[in-house]
């Protein structure tokens, strides 16, 4: 079951649709089936883009872990 990008030649609205079978999807906000289906584009995984995700997820729950201590913290200090 892929998911396609279309985009409505109604009310010109983008959107990715799962598709099974041969059903044809209809656009989410004026419900009209006039779609074109657009080209994705795939998604290239290396070594290097694991690289780059791994250190940006680090960074980020690292970051979110500094939030969590402080905010326990504060909730410490205003509730004792």
């Amino acid at each position: 079951m892929p998911i396609y990008e279309y985009s409505c030649r109604s009310c010109g609205h983008d959107f990715e649709a799962l598709v099974r079978a041969s059903k044809t999807p209809t656009c989410p906000t004026c419900q009209s089936d006039d779609l074109e289906r657009r080209f994705s584009m795939p998604v290239v995984r290396s070594e290097a883009t694991r690289a780059v995700s791994s250190r940006d997820a680090k960074q980020r729950d690292t970051r979110l872990a500094a939030e969590r201590v402080h905010a326990q913290r504060e909730y410490e200090r205003n509730h004792d």
